[in-house]
């Protein structure tokens, strides 16, 4: 079979468009996570199990935090047991927290294991309870008792260290415990923000099912330094459920971090077109 020039030289200018992008982010963390809304088949699994082989084998050291509210819910369902929500957070008592103990740090971190090992990577899975990842307390909403739902209070990332300088793609759920070892279910885009602060990571990208944050015209909005970010919330522009991922990042680049992304998980391959293209994908957030 003849050749197809063309279709060569096509890839191979993909190739060389990504080369700088690749010697910029080799040897650095890059934080990931990837939201539960964003993994809602196997073939976007596997597209986001291929952008993190890739990473890793061009040099990088992404860490990947997963949620999973999508997938506890649904069991929760299954099991005739009815979710509260306060502020987005779901009110989480033990019988509920053995559902998401089973959900983030059994069905749900496997999955995405499994999908980067068959994809030829070297991933393991970890909650917050393995060598002591993730110290965490009870979180209060307006003085309201929401059970086993926590906040960081501080991270070890020693064991993200061993696993990185091992050549191994850490895949945490965001599961949190407490001095008395009491298990909390944690935010995971607050997870991300804070092992991102932790790991003066280069950058941390926050997948979910958005295109990023809108214009008043429904125009994705990127570029934008924390100032700007901070006028559109006054205006009223971020609200609702993108305030706490916008907060997040802010809280992010804030501490050290040099960009936080917030992209569209659905869209195949979203990590690379950010990590690799000049246009990127999404909202970008800069100091």
């Amino acid at each position: 079979m003849p050749i197809d020039l063309s279709h060569a030289q096509d890839i191979a200018r993909v190739l060389t468009t990504a080369l700088p992008y690749i010697r910029r982010f080799s040897g650095k963390t890059l934080v990931v996570k990837y939201g539960g809304n964003a993994m809602k088949d196997d073939a976007q699994i596997t597209s986001f199990a291929r952008d993190i082989v890739l990473m890793k084998a061009v040099g990088m050291n992404p860490v990947v935090i997963h949620g999973g509210g999508p997938q506890i819910g649904a069991h929760l369902e299954k099991l005739g047991k009815t979710s509260r929500f306060v502020e987005g957070m779901r009110v989480t008592d033990e019988d509920t927290m053995d559902v998401v103990e089973m959900m983030l740090g059994g069905l749900v971190n496997k999955t995405i294991v499994s999908q980067i090992n068959a994809q030829g990577g070297r991933a393991v899975g970890l909650s917050g309870k393995d060598g002591g990842l993730i110290r965490a307390r009870q979180l209060k909403i307006k003085g309201e008792d929401l059970g086993q739902v926590g906040e960081v209070e501080k991270i070890d990332p020693r064991v993200i260290a061993h696993l990185e300088s091992g050549g191994f793609i850490p895949v945490i759920a965001p599961i949190g415990v407490d001095a008395e070892g009491r298990s909390y279910n944690i935010n995971a885009d607050s997870v991300a923000g804070k092992l991102a602060s932790v790991l003066q990571a280069e950058k941390l990208m926050l997948l979910t099912n958005t295109a990023g944050v809108l214009d008043k015209s429904g125009k994705v909005l990127t570029g934008l330094a924390v100032q700007q970010v901070e006028s559109l919330i006054a205006d009223g522009i971020i609200r609702g459920g993108m305030l706490p991922k916008i907060r997040c990042a802010l809280d992010a680049v804030n501490s050290g971090v040099k960009t936080a992304q917030i992209i569209d998980g659905r869209v195949e391959h979203a990590v690379l077109l950010e990590l690799f293209t000049d246009e990127g994908i999404g909202t970008m957030i800069r100091a």
